[in-house]
């Protein structure tokens, strides 16, 4: 018969597999709140207009050469 689980905060030992699945969702919850804070700063303050910029040369088309 498997033993209970334990749950979680005890200090019952965890498998190796429960370790490393508690790593890795630590981990990506750590990317998607970086993604957010990145995306947050990228739109901020949205109240501000587009800057638009542009980065032609105008002038006459060059002369090819002969």
């Amino acid at each position: 018969m498997p033993k209970p689980t334990s749950q979680p905060g005890s200090k019952a030992r965890k498998s190796p597999a429960v370790r490393s699945l508690e790593r890795e969702r630590r981990k990506q919850a750590a990317l998607k709140e970086e993604e957010l804070e990145e995306g947050l700063e990228d739109t901020f303050p949205a109240s501000d207009p587009v800057s638009v910029i542009s980065t032609s040369i105008a002038g006459r088309p060059k002369k090819p050469k002969h």
